[in-house]
């Protein structure tokens, strides 16, 4: 086993939720040799034709990460891995949202306009492999090429994408969002807690209510406190000092101030660590990838290893 590999520890709680090959359509590589291949390249962002021989072919690696980019595959891992975690307590539902700024490579330039092609998948259901069905039907991404359509943009800091995030209160990232770098994070704010899907135990619906949430100045505005009212979240967002102003000059009109907790305010900074977390990956620090799925599934990926090392 190399530097960043799966452990053999790891590898069982994945396992039973990759794709089976059929027969019909050809057969998988080998899946352990590939996600080592895929974890290599997240952790230290070297151009997949650099990708060391004992990984194989940096064409099936890539192709790999692609396909499951494109039909979902590591976001349902990571759900798979949080629903093991939430089923044995150790997820902590206060949670805290916020965004940081990648950086864009020239590479991560020049993707093709047409939309790219729904993938190909070789996976089947086998009845000798119980509970690896999981994957949905294909979809195709979306984005059709464009700097917009990719989650690229500028802003302060040059060519520019934005990564948001929720994190539970252990620094382990729950829901990520890419948009371009100027996108602000109140826009997002509603798409990043609707993505928050634990699957519990045995039917029902999976869980996307925390017990609390905690978010810096920038989601303090009407829509943000109205949105988390309707749903009965309890928040912890600080008031801007120009909002301030304006409800005391209004007097009796401009209604309560929003209620603020310091002390629950002090446990924002687990979102924070996370993204310290998420950066300790070259491949999420500075985005390469030209499509913005497979950017965010390279982020997801960063996060899937992260839930998996505690």
């Amino acid at each position: 086993m190399g530097r960043g590999d799966l452990a053999d520890a790891e590898w069982e709680r994945l396992r039973p939720f990759l794709p089976v090959s059929s027969g019909r359509c050809g057969w998988w590589r080998d899946h352990r040799q590939v996600i080592d291949g895929i974890l290599h390249r997240v952790r230290t962002g070297v151009q997949w034709r650099d990708l060391p021989e004992r990984f194989g072919p940096w064409k099936t690696v890539y192709e790999r990460h692609r396909m499951w980019s494109a039909d979902g595959t590591w976001e349902r891992l990571l759900q798979q891995v949080q629903a093991a975690a939430d089923a044995v307590g150790e997820i902590d539902w206060d949670i805290s949202v916020d965004s940081t700024i990648v950086r864009a490579h020239q590479h991560a330039a020049g993707a093709r306009i047409d939309p790219p092609p729904a993938p190909v998948s070789k996976g089947g259901h086998s009845s000798r492999t119980p509970g690896r069905n999981s994957l949905a039907k294909p979809c195709c991404p979306p984005g059709g090429g464009g700097a917009g359509g990719e989650g690229l943009g500028r802003s302060r800091g040059g060519f520019t994408s934005k990564l948001h995030l929720s994190s539970d209160g252990r620094c382990r990232p729950l829901s990520l969002v890419v948009t371009a770098g100027q996108r602000a994070d109140c826009t997002q704010f509603q798409t990043v807690l609707t993505k928050i899907r634990v699957q519990r135990g045995g039917p029902g619906r999976p869980r996307t209510k925390p017990d609390s949430l905690a978010a810096d100045k920038g989601y303090t505005n009407g829509p943000c406190r109205e949105y988390l009212q309707r749903r009965g979240i309890r928040h912890t967002i600080p008031e801007k000092t120009d909002s301030q102003a304006g409800r005391l000059r209004k007097g009796s009109g401009g209604g309560r101030p929003p209620s603020f907790d310091e002390e629950r305010y002090k446990k924002r900074n687990t979102v924070e660590r996370a993204i310290n977390r998420l950066k300790q990956s070259r491949a999420v620090a500075t985005r390469c990838d030209k499509r913005g799925y497979v950017f965010l599934s390279t982020a997801t990926t960063a996060a899937l290893l992260v839930w998996l090392r505690g």
